[in-house]
């Protein structure tokens, strides 16, 4: 596998790690919130959980892959869809059983 199907793959699964502590956060910490504040506060769950673990994939990456612009770029799209995927099922599955 080349470095870039590598960093591909982690930013999947990264996604989907990022939705599941999303959706839990949604669920019991940011509950007394009304309104868009939950959806805020879950977008900038995911924003920080990318910008911590890109400085992390930089430094292991730095020597693997030749344009550095590349390690931030490369799957920020499917990082995304999947952080958004797993936030949607996660919390609807705690709203039905948890509540």
């Amino acid at each position: 596998m080349t470095p870039t199907v590598q960093l591909y793959c982690i930013r999947i699964a990264l996604g989907l790690v990022s939705g599941i502590i999303a959706a839990t956060f949604a669920q019991f910490a940011f509950s007394y919130a009304t309104g868009f504040s939950p959806l805020f506060n879950c977008i900038s769950v995911a924003l920080i959980i990318y910008l911590v673990t890109f400085y992390i994939l930089k430094a292991s990456y730095k020597n693997k892959i030749e344009q550095q612009s590349k390690i931030l770029s490369t799957g920020i799209g499917i990082y995304f869809f999947s952080w958004l995927v797993a936030l949607v099922v996660v919390y609807t599955i705690m709203q039905i059983y948890l509540v």
